[in-house]
């Protein structure tokens, strides 16, 4: 059979081809190198993460000098660097009135830096009685149980603004308190958007002068957004921001005028 020589025309397509098999091939390689790194990145940040919260969690050991394990502080529970804050403010402000919503790790830190205070009442609000047991358990075992009350509050309806939200009833939380520390970390996302915005304008107007609020989650979207309400509602207020894993926003009222010497 006679060898054909290959015309110009096929020999331009050939290249074509050739070149765009090429450059495909370039161009999955470039993206599996990008993907690469990615993995890379994210690994490295994921270890950075996990050295700084267990930085944190030895930093709590050992400010609060601690005898007894802390529980878990993964998932749900406050993170390491939110509770070291925590602590940091506490230790520092001495407050004497701390309200609390939703109990767990941070309750037991709460009432460890009240205890080294030696003065001081945290009032822990918990909708869900089966955890209000396990945290009064751990003050218990922690020897913290005189200086917390966690307070069975279920979840109620509460009228606000011409709408309704569910939110913890405040009928075992003692009338008349002037909070020096406020902490929200609680009711979970679960039960609804904007969960955690009720607790505005049901306890900031009980803030005592420069009384402090701590947001939890405050990279959240839900949390962004009631912040944001908050902003608009309570101008009062100034509100920064804490770098911590799961975000961390602050909020303080003015302090009391500083009066003419007379």
């Amino acid at each position: 059979m006679p060898i054909v020589a290959a015309g110009p025309a096929f020999l331009a397509l050939c290249s074509i081809v050739t070149l765009a098999l090429t450059l495909y091939l370039l161009h999955k390689l470039r993206r599996a190198h990008l993907l690469l790194h990615d993995v890379s990145d994210g690994m490295r940040q994921g270890y950075a993460t996990q050295f700084r919260q267990m930085e944190a969690l030895q930093g709590l050991y050992v400010e609060l000098h601690l005898q007894r394990s802390l529980p878990p502080t993964r998932g749900w529970a406050g993170s390491p660097d939110f509770l070291l804050e925590l602590a940091r403010h506490a230790r520092t402000a001495r407050p004497l009135v701390v309200v609390e919503c939703s109990s767990g790790v941070s309750t037991v830190v709460l009432a460890r830096c009240l205890q080294l205070n030696g003065a001081g009442t945290l009032y822990s609000l918990e909708h869900d009685s089966a955890y209000a047991r396990h945290t009064r358990a751990e003050l218990l075992r922690h020897g913290l149980q005189d200086w917390a009350q966690v307070l069975d509050a279920p979840l109620q309806d509460h009228p606000l603004g011409g709408e309704h939200w569910p939110w913890y009833g405040l009928a075992a939380l003692p009338p008349g308190l002037a909070i020096d520390l406020l902490v929200i970390d609680g009711p979970p996302q679960a039960i609804g958007k904007l969960a955690r915005y009720p607790a505005g304008p049901l306890l900031f107007p009980q803030l005592a002068p420069a009384g402090t609020v701590f947001l939890d989650d405050a990279q959240r979207p839900d949390e962004q957004a009631a912040l944001a309400r908050w902003r608009a509602e309570f101008t009062e207020l100034q509100q920064s921001e804490r770098p911590c894993e799961k975000g961390c926003a602050v909020l303080m009222a003015p302090p009391l005028p500083v009066r003419p010497p007379a």
